[in-house]
């Protein structure tokens, strides 16, 4: 604005009603970022803690543009009707009281002392409100309502079918013209309002009014929607993680079953102790519920299922381990290196003429925590390697876990030359933490 312009009476009115929107856009989006805040929006059955700290959360701002309309003349910032009529709608009517007293007290310090009745009646009345309407309906309410009145005005008349979206909206400019007489009555010094001079400054006061409550109930909407959508996200991957870690045990057993079941005529003695030492494996699987596991636990784990492969194979199988001291806290999802040690046995060395052996190896480097499993069997061909991490059960699995919890960036890699070996690496960010079955991320 130019120095020494000034604005009229319509202007600064019209520039007033346009911040006030801002202002109450401005707040709703600022609560909603608060997580505390979006999980007391996402229950319809609030208890009194909580129904507590929304009113504080909402009243102590609203408050504080009361105080700041008093102190600094910012007019905007005055939002004394929508809010506490706002707060009732959301969390019922004491809450909305609540809000109303912090609002009407502040004001009432200033001498405005119709301030008090009124905003606790405007939280009274959207309190009732919301416990005579259908929940879901104040959660409809749209910044595009003036769009369907026709239609909502069509159904009440043809159908006597009422539209609780106009009966809300309705209600806050009934509010608003109750201000306006009664500030006409008692003047500006008992009850702050914004006096409209011509029709269609009427209007933008009334549509101010309604927006303030409309705009917020949007954003706060939204804001619901997308903590509702990370929530069901999470229990999504939760269940797949679940369905894959239940889906590696059978296919261990099986696999274990079929091995023990071949020694059973020839070796009845060896089998015996494979079975018992696969009764303690399978003990330590059910004892142990979490899907993500130190390290140090996966790696005994693995001990016990080479335990049994190499009562099998005798001196023929050969286990060595490179394990950096430091990677032995890292959390890693359980039953990980199973699949992959069991694949180097099965695949790699069982057709291997001569000792065999496998090698686990873990380092940590810039954040992460890499894996490998190396095996000196015979190794095969880039595309029947191909072919096996996809078709493979254990491997596949592996593969798709990492890729869950993790994200595309993290899978299974590996790499064979025929007559050599096959090494599986792995790569999993560093986390660690005093309690397992934390779930990690990306750090």
């Amino acid at each position: 604005m130019r120095p020494g312009v000034s604005l009229s009476a319509e202007q600064f009115l019209l520039t007033t009603l346009i911040f006030k929107v801002a202002v109450v856009a401005i707040l709703a989006t600022m609560l909603a970022r608060f997580r505390f805040f979006r999980a007391i929006l996402l229950t319809e059955r609030r208890d009194w803690p909580e129904r507590l700290t929304f009113a504080a959360a909402l009243g102590v701002p609203l408050a504080a543009g009361v105080l700041s309309r008093l102190l600094l003349n910012f007019s905007a910032a005055d939002i004394s009707l929508s809010g506490p009529y706002l707060a009732g709608l959301i969390a019922g009517p004491y809450a909305g009281a609540i809000v109303g007293a912090m609002v009407g007290l502040t004001a009432l310090a200033g001498g405005e002392w119709i301030a008090l009745p009124f905003a606790v009646g405007c939280g009274f009345a959207g309190g009732g409100l919301r416990e005579i309407c259908p929940k879901e309906a104040i959660w409809n309410v749209s910044p595009v309502f003036f769009t369907t009145l026709h239609r909502n005005a069509w159904r009440l008349v043809r159908r006597f079918s009422v539209d609780w979206q106009t009966i809300l909206l309705a209600a806050v400019v009934g509010l608003e013209l109750l201000r306006q007489a009664l500030g006409h009555r008692f003047g500006p010094g008992r009850l702050f309002f914004l006096p409209p001079t011509n029709w269609w400054l009427w209007l933008l006061v009334l549509l101010s009014a309604v927006m303030c409550v409309v705009v917020p109930i949007k954003i706060w909407n939204t804001a619901r929607i997308e903590h509702r959508l990370q929530e069901q996200e999470k229990l999504l991957m939760t269940a797949r993680v679940e369905a894959l870690a239940s889906q590696i045990n059978p296919h261990f057993l099986f696999n274990t079953l079929t091995s023990i079941s071949s020694l059973i005529r020839s070796e009845p003695e060896t089998a015996r102790m494979l079975i018992v030492k696969l009764s303690a494996l399978l003990r330590r699987l059910l004892r142990a519920q979490e899907h993500f596991v130190p390290l140090r636990e996966e790696l005994e784990a693995v001990d016990e299922y080479l335990d049994i492969e190499k009562v099998r194979f005798g001196p023929a199988l050969r286990i060595e381990k490179d394990i950096a001291r430091d990677t032995l806290d890292i959390v890693v999802p359980s039953m990980l290196l199973q699949p992959l040690v069991e694949n180097s046995i099965k695949h790699g060395l069982a057709k291997k003429i001569g000792e065999g052996c496998v090698t686990i190896r873990s380092r940590l480097r810039d954040g992460h925590v890499h894996i490998e499993v190396v095996d000196n069997g015979v190794g095969m061909a880039a595309s029947r390697l191909d072919a096996r991490s996809r078709t493979g059960i254990g491997l596949r699995n592996v593969d798709e876990r990492l890729r869950v919890i993790y994200g595309a960036n993290y899978q299974l890699r590996l790499e064979s030359l025929p007559g050599q070996g096959t090494c599986a690496r792995v790569e999993i960010p560093e986390l660690i933490v005093a309690r397992a079955g934390a779930k990690p991320g990306p750090a």
